[in-house]
């Protein structure tokens, strides 16, 4: 039979379904309407006519292979499954490392620094703005004294260490590497990611200090050093994952954290950087949300788009330059303080859905973050959900298990055209930084976060335990409490510190960094020289401040 006769057959054969389930319908009508959190309406299903013109090796090619839609290694989890990476961190540095061991014991294979709200706006301990915060959200790292502590008996050339970081992140990647050199480890065996992504801070997150061009700048910086001095490590982790968490859709997610990558790109290419030289060590982050096949269509798009774009637009020729790199975690948003334990559930789906995605690494959420700092049993659950993924369920056993499926090939194409719908338009705006100085990318999250929490309210959404299939009487949970002390014995630390530092190195080490910033030098040797002298990341990023400023965002309505 001719492949003309093939289809003239499936068509007829198509006609006679729909007959029949168009009189079903009609005595036993659908639910309701059917659509992707993009908002792209589901049909009722999808066969071979959606594939009509697919092109194998333009839109999949072999896993491994250019534009890497079904995953960035041959055989992906067959040789090494991913890193299971619980973000962590708490009250004091010993706390957190108390932690970080305890889950290393149990399985993990990478850490996950969580810093504090002062940490992360470079402030210390003892500042007045500080007072309440220390220690609440993470773990609080005021100089090299407490990352020697965080890092106590952690052999950092055998574990990858990400730092969740961004305004002050070359500050706390100079501690690190001064506490590898306290360890005897040569900086080209240390491997990790500092995320480093200030744009998104600017739309979804608001943890910046500079202006968005002189933070550039330090990013910049950042990428040249590496090049020569930690060329295994990561020099930023661009995150869709707290553009999610705002509110976006799966589309706005991947659209606006690649035209962020874009503007990184053309910041080091117009440094003087040749493409080849830093691309290999970008990285990304997203989330894993709750529509569990849109976010694998998500998470596939988003590695042929960059491998385009990186070949394409910037002429890559390193086939590492063209692989999108990334860490995935569960997503927060979805988490609710009713039913709490219904949270180990959709955090599972989360996490299946970025395995048959194709993620490198992955966080999975604990049950009772709704509700406060998870604690150590729900920790433990949380890291055991991904292991079970890994090695029972058989998730893990082939690469890319879902490639040629009509629904997510089709979806997979749908979520590039209207990504690149989104990065055209940004393009247009004059690129990211434009695009963020306008209030655009901001406003289009916003509008997509109120939509969701109009279709929660109106239960055109449902949301187990909230809005329907509500219980009484909940039992409350073991919740992890903060040592109210914490604070008090972080500020002390952080004043011995200062009184046993030699001062005349400190100054000395301060006024270099003053001069580097009001010239073009790179400013990594001299935040690493201020950190080896116990500057504190209070006193670094003052002088930063005093000489670019502070970013103040503006509010248009």
């Amino acid at each position: 039979m001719s492949d003309q006769e093939n289809k003239e057959k499936l068509v007829q054969a198509k006609k006679v379904w729909q007959e029949k389930t168009d009189k079903m319908i009609e005595k036993r009508p659908e639910r309701k309407q059917f659509k992707l959190d993009s908002d792209l309406e589901l049909e009722r299903v999808y066969d071979p006519f959606h594939l009509e013109d697919f092109n194998y090796l333009d839109k999949l090619n072999w896993p491994g292979e250019y534009p890497f839609t079904r995953g960035i290694q041959p055989t992906m989890y067959r040789g090494r499954l991913w890193t299971m990476r619980q973000y962590a961190g708490f009250g004091s540095a010993e706390e957190t490392n108390e932690r970080f061991r305890y889950l290393l014991d149990q399985g993990q294979t990478g850490l996950s620094v969580a810093f504090d709200l002062p940490t992360q706006i470079g402030y210390d301990s003892d500042h007045p703005l500080a007072r309440g915060e220390v220690g609440k959200v993470g773990v609080a790292i005021d100089t090299l004294a407490d990352m020697e502590i965080l890092m106590k008996s952690i052999p950092l050339d055998q574990v990858t260490t990400s730092m969740t970081i961004n305004s002050p992140a070359a500050v706390l990647l100079a501690m690190y590497m001064a506490v590898a050199e306290k360890q005897g480890i040569s900086l080209d065996k240390i491997g990790g990611t500092i995320q480093n992504d200030i744009l998104k801070e600017y739309v979804a997150r608001g943890t910046y200090i500079f202006p968005p061009r002189e933070s550039m700048r330090i990013i910049v910086d950042i990428f040249s050093y590496a090049v020569e001095n930690i060329p295994t490590w990561n020099t930023i982790s661009i995150s869709g994952y707290h553009i999610r968490e705002a509110g976006s859709t799966a589309v706005q997610e991947v659209a606006f954290t690649l035209s962020n990558a874009i503007a990184y790109v053309e910041a080091a290419l117009k440094a003087g950087l040749e493409v080849d030289q830093f691309a290999p060590r970008l990285s990304f982050f997203f989330n894993a949300h709750s529509n569990f096949f849109e976010e694998i269509a998500k998470f596939r798009a988003a590695r042929r788009i960059w491998a385009k774009l990186m070949k394409e637009r910037f002429g890559a020729k390193n086939p590492r330059s063209l692989m999108l790199r990334f860490h995935t975690q569960t997503a927060g948003s979805t988490l609710t303080a009713q039913q709490p334990d219904v949270n180990i559930m959709r955090v599972a789906y989360q996490a299946l859905s970025a395995v048959l995605g194709g993620t490198q690494s992955l966080h999975t959420n604990s049950r009772d973050e709704a509700l406060a700092l998870p604690s150590e049993h729900s920790v433990l659950l949380a890291l055991r959900t991904q292991q079970v993924v890994g090695y029972e369920i058989g998730a893990a056993d082939t690469v890319d298990p879902l490639g040629g499926s009509y629904f997510i090939e089709t979806l997979t194409d749908h979520m590039e055209e209207e990504v690149m719908r989104y990065i055209d338009r940004i393009d247009e705006m004059g690129g990211s930084v434009e695009a963020i100085e306008k209030g655009f990318i901001q406003k289009e999250i916003q509008a997509s976060a109120y939509q969701y929490q109009k279709e929660v309210e109106s239960q055109e959404r449902v949301v187990v335990g909230v809005n329907k299939f509500q219980t009484s009487g909940e039992q409350p949970m073991d919740l992890l409490r903060m040592d109210p002390a914490t604070s008090q014995r972080q500020v002390e630390r952080i004043k011995e510190v200062r009184l046993s530092r030699d001062q005349g190195k400190v100054s000395d080490a301060l006024q270099e960094l003053r001069k580097a910033a009001q010239s073009d030098d790179n400013l990594m040797p001299h935040i690493l020289k201020a950190v080896k002298a116990y500057a504190t990341l209070g006193e670094i990023c003052g002088v930063l401040r005093d000489v670019f400023g502070e970013y103040q965002q503006q509010i248009t309505l």
